[in-house]
This record gives structure tokens, C-alpha cells and sequence, in this order.
């Protein structure tokens, strides 16, 4: 008796750190922040057949308290998810994970077949909507441009971590990302797209993200003002100067990578 206790146990513990694949979460909505992912995961919850957590950002691979052991117990994270018989498939958007720097490794170590979505805005558009988002939480008391010029010095008080709260122009270096990702996972599991394609017309993005994740499409209802923000004022033209000085080369950098034409970010 003793014996098939302890071996139960083990059982367990083995399930909870290496889960069957069936269990396992097998898409993730990547990022960018500002870029579209809310949206993304609204729509998302409308197919039956997904699996999602009750609430977007579910922040597991980008903390690294889950990760203070050499290896992970899973079962917290899946504890997120509902399983249910209907479902083909989970997943979850949390952006961050693509701007963390060890996220995507542990990603990849939970399983190396995962799916990843990523969308991208115009990294200008994205970095003065991650302002506003600060400011209207309250987090953020200091003017766009000032908010700017501080953010180096942000940056190295948040060492050896990365200052997430007020990376408004750190996290629009995406090209250094993307690479990170096809680091670990190969292209034909990477699903990558402008925001203003997906916003012009997410039944079509949608659609392809359903062919991406090799599951039977769903009609989605189109939802009016998921994309829009409220700006206090909209930036103006020194503001955005400055950043399309800080941002061209890496905008080409982008094309090169993606073979997009962005020429839309730079006027």
C-alpha cells in the first residue's frame, strides 16, 4: 500500500512537470503590446473549439518566479485553462512574451511545437499608444517627449530586468525579436502580420490564423471600436520627427527581415 502511494505520487508530480501533449498549450498570441491583441483575443473566443484562459495575459513564461526551479511544475499554468471535450486546441495572448528576453526559451522548452501569432504595429503609432495607456492608468506623469529622453535612464534603474512599464521605444525594436523567436521556432510556426491589415479587415486575419493553427474556421462577429483608443491629444509633428529618426533604420531592418513594405511607418 505504502509502495503504490508513493508511486502515485510520482505520477503525478511527473504529469504536472511534463503534461501528455494532449494537455498541452499550443498557441500563443505573442505580441506585439499596442498591436492589435485584444482584438486578437476576442475573436479568438468566439471558435468553439479553442481553449482559452478566462482572462487575456496570463503573464506564466515572463515571470520569473514560475521559473526559480530547474524545472517547472506546468500545473500551475494549466490550472488557467478549462479543458473541455470540445476543444481541439488552447491557447493564450500575453504580448509581452515576445519583448521578454528568456520568455521565448521557456516557451520553446514547454513545447517546441507551440504556434506563435505576432502582430505589428507601426512602432511609432505603438509606442505613443503605450504612452497614453501609462497615462490614463495613471502610471505615467511625465509629457510623450520627456517620457522619451527618460526612458534610458528607466531602463538601467530596472537592471539586470527589463523596465516593461516604460519601454515605449525599446519594444518597437522588433526585427532583434523576431529573430529571437526564429531562434527557437521555425518560421512555418510563426504567424506574423501587420495590426492595420488585421484591423482593416479581421475576418480575413482571422481567418488565416484559424488555417495557421490548422483548425476548422469559425464565422466570427465583427466587433465595432475594439482597435480604438481614446488619446488625450493626438501627437504631434516634433513628437513623431523624433521617432521616425529613432525608428527608420530599424523599420528597413523589419522589411528586410519580412519582406513587408513599410514604407507607410516612415511618412
Amino acid at each position: 500500500m505504502r509502495e503504490t502511494y508513493f508511486n502515485r505520487i510520482s505520477h503525478d508530480l511527473m504529469l504536472a512537470i511534463n503534461p501528455p501533449q494532449a494537455t498541452l498549450v499550443s498557441f500563443l498570441g505573442c505580441g506585439a503590446q499596442k498591436s492589435g491583441t485584444t482584438a486578437l483575443d476576442s475573436y479568438l473566443r468566439q471558435h468553439p473549439g479553442i481553449c482559452l484562459p478566462s482572462r487575456k495575459e496570463i503573464h506564466y513564461f515572463d515571470n520569473d518566479y514560475n521559473f526559480r526551479y530547474p524545472k517547472p511544475n506546468y500545473k500551475k499554468y494549466h490550472s488557467f485553462f478549462d479543458f473541455q471535450a470540445k476543444h481541439i486546441i488552447a491557447g493564450e495572448v500575453t504580448p509581452s512574451y515576445m519583448y521578454r528576453h528568456n520568455a521565448i526559451r521557456r516557451i520553446w522548452e514547454y513545447n517546441p511545437n507551440m504556434k506563435v501569432v505576432i502582430l505589428l504595429r507601426n512602432p511609432i503609432e505603438r509606442a505613443y499608444s503605450h504612452w497614453n495607456m501609462n497615462r490614463s492608468r495613471g502610471f505615467e506623469d511625465q509629457p510623450f517627449l520627456e517620457a522619451i529622453r527618460l526612458e534610458e535612464e528607466r531602463r538601467y534603474k530596472a537592471l539586470p530586468n527589463q523596465n516593461k512599464r516604460f519601454s515605449y521605444i525599446d519594444r518597437g525594436f522588433y526585427t532583434e525579436q523576431i529573430r529571437n523567436v526564429y531562434e527557437y521556432f521555425p518560421r512555418d510556426q510563426v504567424f506574423l502580420q501587420k495590426s492595420s491589415v488585421f484591423s482593416e479587415d479581421p475576418a480575413a486575419v482571422i481567418g488565416e490564423i484559424f488555417q495557421f493553427l490548422s483548425i476548422t474556421p469559425s464565422p466570427i462577429q465583427i466587433k465595432n471600436n475594439i482597435f480604438s483608443g481614446s488619446y488625450a491629444r493626438p501627437m504631434s509633428s516634433e513628437e513623431k520627427d523624433l521617432l521616425l529618426d529613432i525608428y527608420e533604420f530599424e523599420i528597413k531592418s523589419l522589411e528586410r527581415l519580412t519582406g513587408w513594405d513599410c514604407s507607410e511607418w516612415l511618412n
